[in-house]
């Protein structure tokens, strides 16, 4: 709690340093609109007050309000893109205090990555409204905001791998100027979910005009032939008109490309100017140093042949701006007339892309991984007394000290510990209603995956072995597909087996199997079921309501053992404790609830009653 308090300070203390900073620019701001308006009326009268003084006077006029006028315009609109950054700034840091209050609505849940037949994020609610990926998602672009949701639905399964993306979240949180305006910059030149794609597609398009047979004589022609026209001038064998001729006739055929160099420009605009956010946040990566091992190797993906990418991205933006000469009409004809200019910076650029497009997908992936970690460092920052599992080398291990659900009030927040030592091996969770066996399961779940994506966890310790994780808590029936709630699990049973016959190794965590049958085929099932995951040498968790499955520990002394969640009464009252408890549970709570809600119990049901 008083890290959580430390915690909202600072990030109070920022969000007051940059609204104090915006009243100032805003105060500036306004000062400077009104003196642009000043010089602005100023030049005009006294344009118009000494046009009558001669040359001299007007342009002494003009030089004293026109030209500081001017000045002033560039200065404004830095102050505003300073204002923008500025108001960016306060959201994010409000943001984050709102999330240590547990109010996760500024941020993306990722609802378009809710899958339920996925083998495990339906049922840990990992996706949508107040999910664990709403509780991490710091991305500020789309495909960081995509890999992070990759990274969800498919856990690292190997150790090195876990313990490389642990230090490098270890070290970004530490950084906490660089994720603030890394984030800043992303969130203030949003780009487009399309970006990737459209970039990709434009980066493996072939060439138009490089393609031509004709256009690489003609760039070489046109600025040749005009040189030689002017010798001829000065050496006097040719007139200056017949100059003009030549030179207008280029100016002519340049008409030509006039549409298809717009279409192409268009394109351009729409797709490559967003390089330039891209660059920004890829120039602060090059920027900043960076020690962990997985940091480097990603920072070291930026660049080619010696050059760093933020430059190689300027010569592109470069390319652009100078092909945006050829809508200043002036500008258009001295260079269409002397270098036939449009064609050349259009084939410059579609070097460009010969030379550098094919790494354009990769840097903007390198650039998603760094901003999905961002994510995950931001929520290790956020929990400082969080714990980083330590990763076993051989299955199997699932040991939990102090396990807590992470989206779960502080203050409501019950811990439990978990202990799975060997394989196979698994845990039976009793108990009744409400008592608190499934959120056990999820908090185990939400976990073993921050675990798995080298993020910490709610827990004081926690080791495990990085197995494939499965789980079935949320099965349910399909209109649409014709089946049975039964069916569908059946279904995701026989995936599980599939699995471990193909020789997987899984951590399972199932609720109430075999719950679409009645009670005699269930308690059977659940026998079967239970031998042939102990047959595979599977590992994992199965809560249930069948205190008889308590006797499995009869058959597997070794490999089982019996866990509950009681609910007592005191005063006529249910009291859930919500800690978890040695052995098979003993009070179940369905009669004693009906009974609070009016509902008629017979305490000695006899089936002549069942008649009336």
């Amino acid at each position: 709690m008083m890290e959580t308090i430390e915690l909202e300070r600072k990030y109070g203390r920022r969000m007051e340093q940059a609204e104090n900073e915006l009243k100032r620019v805003k105060n500036k701001i306004l000062r400077i609109s009104t003196l642009r308006v000043a010089l602005f009326v100023a030049g005009i009268v006294g344009v118009i007050y000494f046009y009558d003084a001669g040359a001299a006077a007007v342009c002494i006029t003009v030089a004293l309000t026109f030209v500081p006028f001017l000045i002033l315009v560039k200065y404004h609109n830095r102050l505003f893109l300073l204002k923008d950054r500025l108001e960016v700034c306060v959201r994010v840091n409000f943001d984050e205090i709102s999330a240590l209050n547990e109010v996760y609505s500024p941020f993306d849940g990722g609802n378009e990555f809710v899958d339920s037949s996925h083998r495990y994020s339906y049922d840990l609610d990992l996706f949508g409204r107040h999910s664990l990926f709403q509780a991490i998602n710091r991305t500020c672009t789309s495909f960081g905001k995509e890999r992070l949701a990759q990274w969800f639905q498919q856990h690292l399964e190997n150790k090195e791998e876990i313990e490389q993306r642990q230090a490098a979240v270890k070290e970004l949180a530490a950084l906490t100027d660089f994720r603030e305006e890394f984030r800043i910059t992303g969130l203030l030149y949003k780009g487009a979910p399309s970006d990737r794609k459209e970039i990709g597609e434009w980066a493996a398009s072939p060439a138009y005009f490089s393609r031509m047979w004709w256009s690489r004589m003609v760039l070489w022609a046109v600025p040749d032939i005009n040189v030689l026209s002017l010798l001829l001038v000065v050496a006097g064998v040719l007139s200056l008109d017949v100059f003009g001729v030549i030179f207008t006739l280029f100016v002519v055929a340049s008409f030509g490309l006039i549409n298809p160099v717009s279409k192409l420009q268009t394109v351009y605009d729409k797709r490559l100017r967003i390089l330039k956010v891209y660059a920004e946040l890829i120039s602060l990566i090059e920027k900043q140093e960076m020690q962990a091992p997985l940091l480097q190797s990603l920072k070291a993906d930026f660049g080619t042949e010696g050059k760093q990418t933020t430059n190689i991205l300027k010569e592109l933006s470069r390319e652009l701006e100078r092909l945006d000469l050829r809508n200043n009409q002036i500008l258009y004809v001295l260079l269409e007339g002397s270098l036939f200019w449009q064609l050349r910076q259009v084939m410059r650029i579609e070097q460009w892309r010969k030379k550098y497009g094919a790494h354009l997908l990769r840097w903007l992936d390198t650039l998603g991984q760094i901003d999905a970690l961002c994510s995950i460092a931001c929520f290790a920052y956020n929990h400082p007394n969080y714990a980083y599992p330590s990763i076993a080398s051989r299955p199997f291990i699932f040991r939990a000290k102090d396990m807590g659900h992470p989206l779960m009030p502080v203050q409501q927040c019950v811990t439990n510990d978990a202990d799975i030592p060997s394989r196979p091996f698994f845990l039976i969770i009793t108990g009744a209603n409400m008592a608190g066996k499934s959120t056990y399961l999820r908090t185990i779940g939400v976990n073993y995956v921050l675990a798995c994506i080298g993020s910490p966890v709610c827990c004081s310790q926690l080791e495990i072995y990085p197995a494939r994780l499965v789980t079935s808590l949320r099965t349910s029936d399909s209109l649409k597909d014709n089946e049975s709630y039964f069916f569908a699990e059946l279904k995701r049973l026989k995936q599980i087996i599939d699995r471990l016959n193909r020789g997987e190794e899984l951590f399972i965590i199932l609720d109430e199997i075999l719950k679409g049958t009645n009670s005699v085929d269930k308690q059977k099932g659940s026998f079967a079921l239970v031998r042939q995951l102990m047959e595979l040498k599977a590992n994992g968790i199965i809560a249930t309501h069948d205190l008889l499955l308590g006797q499995l520990i009869e058959h597997f002394p070794k490999e089982i053992r019996n866990h509950c969640f009681e609910a007592d009464v005191e005063n006529d009252q249910l009291v859930f404790s919500y800690k978890l408890r040695e052995g098979v549970a003993q009070n179940m709570n369905a009669c004693f609830l009906m009974k609070k809600m009016g509902l008629v119990i017979d305490d000695q049901p006899h089936p002549d009653n069942l008649s009336h």
